[in-house]
């Protein structure tokens, strides 16, 4: 009965070129994903501290934008009072 089984290693026949350049490729592929995903995980964290500053100038600037605006409505009032007082 142990004749009839053959406990050797089957015979593995040599990867051709096309399949090594695949393997490679995927190798290639998969450090190519972990780099981007290590760079969307820490890129963000420091330019947070960079946004909060440009925020912060950038809340300066709009306040300044709206004062002018504060004036336009009162330019349209005084149009309107001066055309009720032409009636």
């Amino acid at each position: 009965m142990s004749a009839d089984l053959d406990l050797s290693t089957p015979e593995v026949p040599e990867p051709t070129f096309l399949e090594s350049v695949l393997r490679y490729g995927l190798f290639l592929g998969a450090i190519f994903q972990l780099i981007c995903i290590l760079a969307v995980i820490v890129i963000p964290t420091s330019k947070g501290n960079e946004q909060e500053e440009t925020e912060s100038s950038d809340n300066k600037t709009n306040e300044q934008m709206k004062k002018p605006k504060g004036a336009a409505p009162q330019t349209r009032q005084k149009t309107k009072k001066e055309s009720k007082k032409k009636r």
